[in-house]
């Protein structure tokens, strides 16, 4: 992912959950997708998607011990 597709997603990802401190971040060895954190906490990641050029996806685990 580029600077301004990760940009892009970002301002997506904030002004859809209301959340100000989300931040995406690039993975080093990964160049199709980034991390996502609110404030420290990581809470997933972003995907290119395969299928369709310019259409990302969202993927994010919600684990027992979190609940």
């Amino acid at each position: 992912m580029n600077d301004k597709d990760i940009q892009r997603i970002e301002t997506h990802l904030r002004r859809t959950f209301g959340a100000a401190g989300i931040v995406l971040k690039a993975r080093p060895k990964q160049k199709d997708s980034a991390e996502v954190y609110i404030g420290e906490e990581f809470i997933g990641v972003v995907y290119q998607d395969e299928d369709e050029d310019g259409s990302f996806m969202f993927e994010m685990a919600i684990l027992a011990e979190d609940l």
